[in-house]
């Protein structure tokens, strides 16, 4: 692998800070197999006290960090480009997303070998980038959200038009598990006709600004975009300081909850529109005539990333008549879900810091009445169970009963690890009856961002969708995780999205509506 060294970009050059500090990032595999000596290295690059010409194969690369002046002069360079940038039409700066899709494909394999450095499985990585030209970026989302951006009625000799027009200096915040696909994700924005601003996270920033500089950034040079359209930068928080400026019209905000929260109050305070991405705590229903088949296929996208992903079916609810099948099929087809090496072909498990919150919460689960069904264990990168493993093994509790299963924390709260709660209500009563208290469930739920439903019944189906008013997506006997063009695939509401949570393209969230009439004056020579 290439080692590749990125400083800032920031109104259309690179920059560097005074001081020249970097951050390496030292290949995942490295750090799984001799875990200190490997960590040592980069400490001791990250002080300068290693020379990166020596390190060996083991480090991917670096990334300049960012000080305060470079933090300000990125903010500078996006307000100085933003209103030539609006000016620029729509349609060209469709072509230039079109180009960039394209460009994306064209890297895929170096930026899926950065993403695998950054301990991405292979698997996963190459699903995310090879999807994105088809979902976030394809011609069917592009043309949609060109369709919002303006329309046009007549009133005799009045035009009235509503249109939607660009915010100006947006500020995108990607998350550390998911960075680079995020990122570009985010980059839609620029499509509308807004300035960016990208923070590499300071943990995994070299896939982020690879996609930055080598797809993104040529393409906007090419088309003759203005200096400063794009600024991409590594560096510790930069919130503070996007709130303190002048400049910043929205954020792009990416992370737990909590803190997300109360990030929206500071934006809102601050005069900035906040574009939440929180924490997901996904609920997929399994009804008795669900094809289980399938909806054990969707189930398994949970053990993705070792659960370190926010799209994923957090709870299951399973209807008691085929609540045991259900969980037979899966505990079955979690045989195949094992750790590994990055780069290992299938390999979907990751490992996980949090494994004393993962404990704390089976603890708990299994002292209120939950029954461990499956796994529980550490493993070590081969599969051995170990008290020291980096892995935790796919595991699965069932909750019987509706009642008082969202007091445990594996159902109220989202987890960050592989540890799945099937619910299965009270058998008894009728269908209908039991229906309604699983919709009620859905509905209750804090956070929204994906909801999904098994059932062949046409009319459940109707029932459910008239009735689920939770979540920025709803899939029905469809991948629960997976993404698709025209729909966003992002966005969602209550603790998913704030007081403003909704299904989110952000070509679009990063604009706002604006009504205009206009009654063109008459040429000289017209009859009055």
């Amino acid at each position: 692998m290439t080692t590749r060294v990125y400083p800032a970009y920031i109104g259309g050059r690179e920059v560097t800070s005074e001081s020249g500090h970097r951050v390496h990032t030292v290949t995942t595999r490295a750090i799984i197999e001799d875990t200190f000596p490997s960590l040592r290295l980069k400490r001791d690059l990250d002080l300068g006290k290693a020379d990166l010409t020596t390190a060996g194969d083991v480090v991917a690369g670096a990334c300049e960090l960012a000080d305060d002046a470079m933090v300000q002069q990125s903010l500078e360079a996006a307000a100085a480009a933003a209103p030539a940038w609006a000016r620029v039409p729509l349609a060209e700066r469709l072509e230039i997303g079109r180009q960039i899709a394209r460009r994306l494909l064209a890297h895929r394999e170096p930026l899926v070998d950065l993403l695998v450095a950054e301990g991405q499985p292979r698997s996963v990585a190459e699903g995310m980038i090879s999807g994105l030209p088809e979902t976030g970026w394809s011609e069917e989302t592009l043309q949609w959200c060109a369709e919002q951006m303006a329309t046009t009625r007549h009133d005799g000799v009045r035009e009235m038009t509503l249109r939607r027009v660009p915010d100006g200096v947006v500020c995108l915040n990607p998350p550390q598990n998911a960075a680079t696909v995020n990122a570009l994700n985010g980059l839609t924005a620029l499509l509308s006709g807004n300035t960016l601003v990208v923070r590499a996270p300071r943990g995994v920033p070299l896939s982020c600004m690879y996609a930055m500089r080598e797809v993104v950034a040529p393409v906007l040079e090419d088309a003759g975009a203005p200096a400063g359209t794009l600024n991409a930068l590594c560096g510790a928080p930069m919130l503070d300081a996007w709130l303190a400026s002048e400049h910043v019209d929205d954020v792009i905000y990416f992370g737990g909850s909590a803190m997300g929260l109360r990030f929206e109050q500071d934006c809102v305070a601050a005069r900035k529109k906040p574009i939440l991405e929180l924490a997901g705590n996904d609920c997929c229903v399994v009804w008795r005539d669900a094809d289980l088949d399938d909806a054990v296929q969707s189930l398994t996208q949970f053990f993705m990333n070792s659960g370190q992903i926010c799209n994923v079916p957090n709870q299951v609810i399973a209807h008691p008549a085929i609540a045991d099948e259900l969980i037979e099929r899966l505990v079955a087809a979690m045989s195949g879900i094992r750790p590994g090496f990055p780069e290992e072909p299938g390999v979907v498990l990751t490992p996980v810091l949090g494994a004393d919150w993962f404990y704390g919460c089976l603890a708990e689960a299994l002292a209120r009445g939950a029954r461990l069904v499956h796994g529980g264990r550490r493993l070590e990168v081969d599969g051995r169970p170990s008290d020291t493993g980096f892995f935790l093994e796919p595991t699965v509790v069932r909750i019987d009963g509706l009642h008082g299963a969202r007091n445990l924390s594996v159902v109220r709260d989202e987890t960050f690890f592989p540890l799945l709660p099937i619910v299965v209500p009270a058998a008894g009563g009728s269908d209908d009856a039991l229906f309604d208290e699983v919709l009620a469930f859905v509905n209750a739920n804090a956070y929204g961002l994906r909801n999904s439903l098994w059932t062949s019944d046409p009319g459940t189906i109707e029932r459910y969708l008239d009735t689920v008013t939770n979540g920025g997506n709803l899939k029905v006997n469809d991948s629960h995780s997976g993404f698709l063009p025209f729909l966003p695939n992002q966005g969602g509401t209550g603790l998913t999205g704030g007081a403003f949570g909704e299904a989110s393209h952000p070509m679009l969230r990063t604009t706002h509506l604006q009504a205009v009439s206009v009654i063109r004056p008459r040429s000289a020579s017209a009859p009055r």
